[in-house]
């Protein structure tokens, strides 16, 4: 018996099969992550991160520039204060003429017409590495991370951000009610235009590899667990997103991407505020690699990747491959 529907009759023509897609990707749905060291006339490679790199805040203008010619609406900037600049609180974090600050006031002026989003944390600015205070644990010379001490320095930190420049604030530090303190924060100052893209359900994972080591955060003692995710679940990110909606949160992402599709879609369920996933420095340079090895067939794995994330429920996806994925794009 011949069969009666024939699904192949939507695929066999490229036009109707373009016509039918159910999930499209478009150049306004990517972020670009950038990292800024202090200092000048820098441009240097990340060796774990293949064709990502270091700017200086002065280098950074024409990085941006090449962003917005491909139509990139948006970038993230992770901010690289000198080394002799870290300390327990992370003071660099929220100096107002700290690399971070200077970046956005130098990119609203040469480049005014890009989104600049700020991320809020403290590990790339501590001595000690970890995204929040740290006071002396039960073990000898291995302290804990003290949540509601912390919650004034990240508000601290994203209202210097806001005020110089940065269109939106991302806080990725995992503190309870950080949302809530920065929304305070910022309102307070009458800054209540400026939204918070909030890493509300960010695990502890191994895919942060190459990312610690462009932005020199690995922590010195210990993990982050006590304050990422288990990556064994997902109810508890629905909590999580729950309560920083409950505290202001504007956007909600999900970090990282590919190995957590299934969360993703699980919050695209139970919200209609804008969803965002992180594909992260682990996703992008293990790609990379097979790429290198001709395992993988760079540019159909690439979009296919960022399709999944799509698919899945992600209205903002932040990748490495912004600028690679915007080319491909352009060419249709």
């Amino acid at each position: 018996m011949k069969p009666y529907f024939r699904p192949r009759r939507l695929r066999e023509n490229p036009i109707l099969r373009r016509m039918v897609q159910e999930t499209r990707l478009s150049v306004d749905q990517l972020i670009y992550p950038v990292f800024v060291r202090e200092g000048k006339g820098i441009r240097e490679e990340i060796p774990s991160m293949p064709g990502q790199y270091r700017f200086s805040p002065d280098t950074l203008v024409e990085e941006l520039q090449s962003v917005r010619e491909l139509s990139i609406p948006a970038v993230i900037l992770f901010g690289i204060p000198a080394q002799e600049k870290k300390d327990p609180v992370g003071s660099a974090g929220y100096a107002r003429d700290g690399v971070v600050c200077q970046a956005l006031e130098t990119a609203r002026k040469k480049v005014p017409d890009l989104l600049l989003i700020a991320d809020v944390c403290l590990c790339e600015y501590t001595d000690h590495g970890h995204c929040g205070i740290v006071k002396e644990g039960p073990v000898e010379g291995q302290g804990i991370v003290h949540n509601d001490e912390t919650l004034e320095i990240l508000a601290r930190a994203a209202l210097a951000y806001a005020q110089a420049g940065a269109h939106v604030v991302a806080p990725s530090d995992m503190m309870d009610g950080r949302v809530g303190a920065i929304r305070e924060a910022l309102d307070e100052e009458q800054l209540e235009h400026v939204p918070i893209l909030s890493y509300a359900a960010k695990y502890a994972s191994a895919f942060y590899g190459p990312f610690r080591e462009a932005a020199e955060s690995v922590p010195r003692f210990g993990d982050r667990k006590s304050y990422q995710m288990d990556p064994a679940n997902s109810r508890e990110a629905l909590k999580e997103v729950e309560l920083d909606l409950e505290e202001g949160a504007d956007i909600v992402m999900v970090k990282p991407a590919l190995p957590y599709l299934d969360v993703i879609f699980q919050v695209r369920q139970m919200t209609t505020v804008p969803l965002a996933a992180y594909q992260v420095s682990g996703e992008y340079s293990s790609l990379c690699a097979a790429f290198s090895q001709n395992w993988l067939q760079r540019e159909a794995t690439l979009m296919e990747t960022l399709l999944a994330i799509r698919r899945a429920g992600a209205d903002l996806i932040l990748t490495y491959f912004a600028k690679e994925a915007a080319q491909i794009l352009k060419k249709g």
